[in-house]
């Protein structure tokens, strides 16, 4: 497979090798050419990535279109790189039927080249408002990557590892994609079902929004023994039906959904990181009975408790069962 990456002024230097380590990896440990990759610009001539270093290009970006998929790399402000020229060269691969991805917030030149309408996205937490103001009907993922058919986009920073990996895992196989997980020292492979950790002081800044970090606070101090609602707002000081406009508002869930998932989060971390049993995960996660729980948690990440556990490649051994 031949993967090309289009690099935009101010790119993100890091998301992009961090991509092309996984492809490389993938070639070493299997021993054959599964891929290759070229990096492009539009013009051909070397741009700066936002850490002040030039890659040298392969070409213009019509010498991308012998590729099998096209990866849009961008970085800081990718409103300024959405130029009618980028964005009708990004609708052409499209139209020519080319799978297309985005490092970073390339999801949001996508979007402005009109090629992520009816798919689900996911882009740096940083940048999620602004692509939610500016394209409201896309469907904007909190997750540290998305594979929506023929779209491929991440969050950026480390995540492109994550998205190459389930990628290679897809084509060559889960055995292929460990042993690379291995080579880089990952403690797991991250999927779609894992969000990015978005600080909440970001997100809802000054005023009523200290209520809601409030809130959340006391969500997770109280996992095992979960609060009301009316509880929750009573504690920061403001009504229940406040506290679900302000969660609305910031967080586009319900306050009932938003303790649920932070109490699923925490559940599945213990049974990919600890030996309790799922009736011990159950029980401090704050759910009456694990049948509740195991419930919960397949609607949530489409697979049984002890499904989960066995899929995951490490977990942190019982210490009474531990060999000394």
């Amino acid at each position: 497979m031949h993967i090309g990456f289009l690099m935009v002024p101010d790119y993100t230097i890091v998301t992009l090798t961090n991509a092309v380590a996984v492809l490389r990896m993938a070639n070493r440990l299997s021993g054959q050419s599964l891929y290759r990759w070229t990096c492009h610009t539009l013009t051909g001539d070397p741009v700066d990535s936002s850490a002040h270093l030039r890659l040298v290009p392969d070409g213009d970006v019509d010498a991308a279109r012998a590729a099998d998929m096209l990866f849009v790399c961008a970085g800081y402000e990718p409103e300024r790189q959405a130029t009618a020229t980028l964005c009708s060269t990004i609708e052409s691969f499209a139209a020519a039927g080319t799978p297309l991805g985005a490092l970073c917030t390339g999801s949001h030149l996508l979007a402005a080249a009109g090629v992520l309408d009816g798919y689900r996205c996911a882009i740096h937490w940083e940048n999620a408002p602004a692509l939610r103001e500016q394209f409201p009907s896309l469907s904007v993922s909190s997750s540290l990557f998305v594979i929506d058919r023929d779209r491929y986009t991440c969050s950026g920073g480390v995540a492109s590892i994550d998205l190459m990996l389930n990628m290679v895992a897809s084509v060559h196989g889960r055995e292929l994609m460990q042993g690379i997980s291995a080579q880089f020292v990952l403690e797991r492979v991250r999927t779609e079902e894992d969000a990015q950790r978005t600080p909440l002081h970001y997100l809802v800044g000054a005023g009523q929004g200290g209520r809601l970090i409030d809130a959340v606070a006391l969500m997770e101090a109280n996992v095992e023994e979960p609060l009301s609602l009316t509880e929750l707002a009573g504690y920061v000081g403001i009504s229940r039906r406040q506290l679900e406009r302000l969660f609305h508002e910031h967080l586009h869930c319900t306050p009932s959904h938003y303790y649920l998932d932070l109490r699923l989060h925490r559940g599945r971390l213990l049974l990919l990181q600890t030996g309790a049993t799922v009736a011990e995960v159950a029980s401090r996660c704050g759910f009456a009975t694990p049948a509740r729980f195991t419930k919960a948690y397949t609607r949530r990440y489409g697979k049984y408790p002890r499904e989960e556990r066995r899929a995951a490649t490490r977990y942190v051994a019982d210490a009474n069962t531990s060999t000394p």
